[in-house]
């Protein structure tokens, strides 16, 4: 008990500076090396990447692999995330190449206005996040306080690497092609339960060298993204 008020007690006079911390937008692009069509949309989100305040996540998918080209970053989780997008922004099936913008809104890939729209109008959106602070050396996350949407809400870790990679189909739809693809995310983890009370959740260890670390606050069951913190660089 005393430790949570003291928890409260810290996250309530962080410095007005990180309070006012412009949240960045976050932008999920849902891609496969195997599909035929998502080699622009993954060359947009890369120019997105550099643009300031916005933090792109490529999510690699595993469901086209059948096709003859077993994608050397995909994932079951990440399958599953985008899963969770098609049920909260009620689409009839998973597709790529997508893009989700903040966990609000989702647009084709292959759409890049669409997509800069989204970017802009997500940017300009009102938040009021809850604080986010790394502690512990970054082994621990703390979370303030702060209103919880309708069902819930959830905090995630995702590990990405921020390097420019070049890979080279050999089988598929994009036989004989290299795919770039850049923050490509390795890892995805559910830590827990944000009940709108200042809480504390550690952090596994990365299972790679290189990876940036990113948490996000986020309504439950694929729902919009309430907050984002990244631990400072060295």
């Amino acid at each position: 008990m005393r430790k949570a008020a003291l928890l409260s007690l810290i996250l309530a006079v962080l410095p007005a500076a990180a309070a006012a911390a412009k949240t960045p937008v976050v932008v999920e692009l849902y891609t496969a090396q195997g599909c035929g069509a998502c080699g622009e949309a993954n060359a947009h989100v890369a120019k997105l990447a550099e643009q300031p305040g916005v933090l792109v996540l490529t999510f690699p998918v595993d469901y086209w692999d059948y096709l003859g080209w077993p994608d050397t970053f995909a994932k079951p989780e990440f399958t599953d995330r985008q899963k969770a997008y098609v049920a909260k922004l009620a689409l009839r099936e998973p597709y790529t190449p997508q893009v989700v913008v903040d966990g609000r809104a989702q647009a084709t890939g292959i759409k890049t206005d669409r997509v800069d729209k989204l970017v802009k109008d997500a940017a300009k959106a009102a938040h009021d996040p809850p604080d986010l602070r790394f502690v512990a050396a970054g082994k621990r996350v703390d979370v303030g306080s702060g209103k919880v949407p309708k069902g819930g809400a959830e905090i995630w870790l995702i590990r990405y690497d921020p390097r420019e990679q070049d890979v080279a189909v050999k089988s598929g739809d994009n036989k004989g092609q290299t795919i770039v693809q850049k923050n490509v995310v390795r890892e995805v983890k559910r830590l827990g339960a944000w009940k709108g009370k200042a809480a504390s959740f550690k952090l596994p260890a990365a299972t790679e060298e290189g990876l940036k670390t990113v948490v996000l606050v986020q309504a439950a069951h694929g729902g919009r993204i309430l907050g984002v913190a990244q631990p400072k660089s060295k």
